[in-house]
């Protein structure tokens, strides 16, 4: 995905959360739902989960300089993981607190002989269906840009092997932005039919487990970046190709790589050159190899190759020798 499509997906689901974050908690005034409520965090939470995203495409734009020579792109996936632990907390703690508060609540007024009807139920069944459809089609925008992506591949294989956090972090807190509004218009739903406040509260719970789950499977998949995985086994079977096409390989000993951000990734391999080539040749096809890489694939920014004697003894994984 490029950053400007992303840019454009992740400023989409700002602009819907946000507005409705304000008719969510207005709604919640009125009505003093916690489901509302729940959701109201919920998409406040989401709102400055964007910014954060917006923060870190920001500074992942940011070029190299010395403290930082390869660069700043993994900034992305810091504020990816940062994302994932609001979520956890804001958002699903946030809606479980909120689910045994008003539980204690009702208790509390049922044993007093207090009312609890909900206040004004059509303000939040109508707050939820519209939003229901702002967060529709900030999911359908998202969803649009993640089937362009993965193609062919598996959904849940492309959320494993992405290496773009914003696309897969929107998608997944909108998927969920989306459920929470089913389970909170349910739960007011059945307080309307059975007159028993507690399916708020169920509602409210669901959400804060949904979150949590949520949360859990965004932070494993940006710490997964964050401590570095490699780049896609296309690209490495691209240089290993590359590699043994390349005049004067007798092997390739081994390839290392590891994705520095979206769009870039750093690859090192050990060579065991003819035995016949000079210094001058060696560093003339070195150069050669290392070109032709980059114009396969733009996203491997930096590329090392480390001169080394095969060692059967030491070479486990090594690539079986390069026929001549």
């Amino acid at each position: 995905m490029s950053a400007h499509g992303s840019k454009n997906v992740v400023l989409l689901a700002l602009g819907a959360n946000f507005g409705i974050a304000v008719a969510k908690f207005t709604a919640f005034v009125f009505t003093a739902s916690s489901a509302m409520l729940a959701e109201a965090i919920h998409s406040l939470a989401d709102t400055g989960n964007q910014l954060l995203l917006l923060l870190g495409m920001s500074r992942a734009a940011k070029p190299p300089d010395d403290r930082h020579e390869f660069g700043y792109k993994m900034e992305s996936y810091f504020w990816s993981f940062v994302v994932a632990i609001l979520l956890f907390s804001v958002g699903g703690l946030f809606a479980l607190y909120e689910a045994n508060h008003k539980f204690h609540e009702i208790h509390a007024a049922h044993a007093a002989g207090e009312s609890t009807a909900m206040n004004n139920p059509s303000i939040a069944i109508g707050v939820l269906i519209v939003s229901i459809a702002l967060e529709g089609y900030s999911w359908y925008a998202a969803t649009k840009e993640v089937n362009q992506l993965r193609g062919e591949q598996g959904l849940w294989s492309f959320i494993e092997s992405s290496k773009s956090t914003e696309i897969i972090v929107i998608w997944m807190e909108d998927t969920g932005a989306l459920i929470g509004l089913l389970l909170a218009l349910g739960g007011v739903g059945l307080v309307l039919v059975t007159g028993n406040p507690l399916w708020d509260v169920y509602s409210t719970a669901s959400i804060g487990v949904l979150l949590i789950v949520i949360a859990f499977f965004v932070a494993r998949e940006t710490k997964s970046l964050l401590i570095g995985e490699p780049a896609t086994p296309e690209s490495i079977a691209t240089i290993r190709r590359l590699a043994e096409e390349t005049e004067g390989v007798a092997r390739l000993i081994n390839i290392r790589s590891m994705q520095l951000g979206e769009d870039e990734f750093l690859v090192a391999m050990k060579v065991h050159w003819d035995d016949g080539l000079d210094l001058k040749r060696v560093v003339a096809n070195t150069n050669d190899l290392e070109a032709r890489i980059r114009a396969a694939i733009p996203r491997a920014r930096y590329i090392f190759v480390e001169a080394d004697t095969f060692d059967p003894d030491k070479a486990g994984g090594a690539a079986p020798e390069t026929p001549r």
